[in-house]
């Protein structure tokens, strides 16, 4: 299967770019608007993960949600499909919050030729294992984050 390139930007930062505080645990902690382009035909769900590489422990999940709607939009401040839990042991958006320097927050985004069949709270390793093979196209949007 070839696995095709959704474009995803967000108004609140641009790619590689700086976020902006409210969408962090020095501000608000609610999640950016993300705009979905490209989005394939027979796209069921799409499935977001949003984590962080540079963590002193590894890669630290902040938010997985799945069986999103294809819609092309995912709004501020929103649940737009079923969460999973993430690293600070909740079922919700975590925003960047490095205990140091500068960090690299990956939003990357799944299409799906399926809904996926899984309990709210699920890790982000079990929605990994049930997209396997469902993969019709995915991007993603960094971010950079650093405290005051």
């Amino acid at each position: 299967m070839i696995i095709k390139n959704l474009n995803v930007t967000s108004p609140a930062f641009m790619h590689k770019g700086l976020i902006p505080s409210k969408y962090t645990c020095d501000g608000q902690d609610v999640n950016p608007e993300l705009d979905i382009g490209w989005i394939p035909a027979g796209t069921q769900s799409l499935v977001l993960i949003v984590d962080d590489p540079d963590a002193p422990m590894g890669t630290w999940d902040h938010w997985i949600v799945w069986n999103i709607p294809p819609t092309g939009k995912i709004k501020e401040n929103s649940v737009p499909g079923t969460e999973g839990m993430n690293d600070f042991k909740k079922k919700s958006y975590g925003g960047p919050c490095p205990p140091f320097g500068t960090h690299r927050y990956f939003f990357k985004v799944y299409a799906l030729d399926t809904k996926l069949s899984l309990s709210p709270g699920s890790r982000k390793k079990d929605v990994e294992k049930s997209m396997e093979g469902r993969i019709l196209a995915r991007g993603e949007l960094i971010g950079l984050y650093s405290r005051r």
